[in-house]
């Protein structure tokens, strides 16, 4: 084991520029190594378990020699959880920047223990494991069972990409979503469409339109061809910004490739004009108008025959940062009301009664019921302006109503809640 160690170390020298005089440097990692090599020699080749608990790399040289480490001599894995064997020692090594930190154990662990400790062992097991984050919205861990899959060997495919870039949309953690992307490129895999839909989504909700656009332009650089959702979730991604003007030069190039707009096409320009500043008198009249407008609103997917199979476990809303995105399975959601779900929620937030008021007769006007996220929106509109009576009117008619019912109803509005709970049952 030493010799193949040594022997692996020496072809990194070989291959990892400016290694040589890196190892010549006061602590560099020759001295890791050998320090190593001693530790196997004095406990006579027990069981020695390495546990990465931070790597901050600047350089090449120490990336190679940690890995090598790890993969030679195997590695305690903690999902969450900085503790993983006891008898810890810590052995800060800083060398150009860099720090490692790692904690080991010199006695001897029983298999049993360690089959304990390790949670996944391939890439089947691996998948479901982060499947399993999502859905506990547990993204924040999502990178740290990847560099679990990378120590074990484990190689990753395309499925496992897929479900960490979804992770990371849907935690909104650009960053994460980025280096999958990178990751998934450096193995060879290429992004499809629906990858890079879902890094331009990611984009979006981290209200970064620039990066968004960027991304577009590497898909095209890539020779990767935007379908309808990927123009979609650009303009979503420009509405949170507040650019409007991005967001028609984008529906003039849908326009000019033979896609029609859809419900949430209109869902985006309203959140554009919702979100541009400074807001004026001209905001509110003018998702009024959009809201007319879309009552023409065809299937982008469907003129464009270009509907895409990738988007298992992700729907439009979450896709295109729709207000309902959260709760869009509620039994209590009607999705056909996307525009007006956007429309009043936009309105809510403006502070414009009036607006809502007159969106609301708008819906009533198309045959369609208010469902309870439209009232939710109502009443929040209406304790934003502090009409706390005509709040407590539309609370009581919809209770009597005998419709149905959620929490979301009751904690609409957490800042007037003390308020709207004395005008209730007075």
């Amino acid at each position: 084991m030493v010799d193949c160690v040594t022997s692996n170390f020496k072809l990194f020298c070989q291959t990892v520029p400016n290694c040589t005089v890196a190892c010549q440097n006061c602590c560099g990692c020759f001295w890791i190594l050998s320090w190593m090599l001693e530790l196997l020699q004095l406990f006579q080749h027990n069981l020695l378990i390495m546990h990465v608990i931070a790597v901050r790399k600047t350089s090449t040289v120490w990336q190679a020699v940690a890995s090598q480490i790890v993969n030679a001599y195997g590695h305690g894995k903690s999902l969450g959880s900085a503790s993983v064997l006891p008898q810890q020692n810590l052995f800060p090594l800083t060398c150009e920047g860099a720090l490692l930190v790692f904690t080991s154990t010199f006695s001897a662990v029983a298999p049993e223990e360690y089959v304990k400790r390790n949670y996944a062992n391939n890439i089947s097991e691996y998948n479901t494991v982060l499947g399993s984050l999502n859905a506990q919205r547990r993204n924040f861990l999502l990178r740290d069972v990847y560099d679990d899959m990378l120590l074990d060997g484990v190689q990753p495919i395309r499925d496992t990409f897929h479900t960490l870039i979804v992770g990371a949309m849907k935690g909104a953690r650009l960053q994460d979503a980025l280096y999958f992307m990178d990751e998934m490129k450096s193995t060879g895999l290429m992004p499809d469409t629906t990858i890079y839909n879902f890094i331009i989504s990611t984009c979006g909700k981290n209200k970064n339109s620039d990066c968004a656009i960027q991304v577009l332009e590497e898909m095209k650089r890539c020779g990767v061809k935007p379908r309808g959702q990927t123009y979609i979730a650009l303009l979503c991604a420009c509405a949170s910004c507040g650019r409007v003007d991005r967001a028609y030069a984008i529906v003039r190039d849908m326009t000019a490739a033979g896609l029609g707009l859809n419900k949430y096409c209109y869902a985006g320009l309203i959140t554009a004009f919702k979100n541009r500043e400074p807001v004026t008198e001209e905001t509110t009249s003018k998702i009024i108008e959009l809201v007319k407008q879309s009552k023409g609103w065809s299937s982008v997917e469907a003129s464009s025959g270009s509907g895409d199979s990738g988007m298992i476990g992700v729907t439009e809303e979450e896709l295109y940062n729709i207000p309902t995105a959260e709760i869009v399975h509620r039994r209590y959601i009607n999705r056909q009301l996307t525009v007006y779900h956007t429309a009043l929620h936009a309105c809510a937030d403006l502070g414009s009664k009036e607006a809502v008021e007159k969106i609301s007769e708008m819906l009533k006007q198309d045959g369609y019921a208010p469902d309870l996220f439209c009232m939710t929106q109502v009443i929040r509109c209406y304790l934003r302006c502090r009409d706390i009576k005509g709040a407590k009117k539309i609370f009581d008619d919809y209770i009597s109503s005998g419709k149905p019912l959620a929490l979301e109803f009751f904690t609409v509005s957490q800042p007037n809640f003390v308020q709207f709970c004395s005008a209730r049952f007075m």
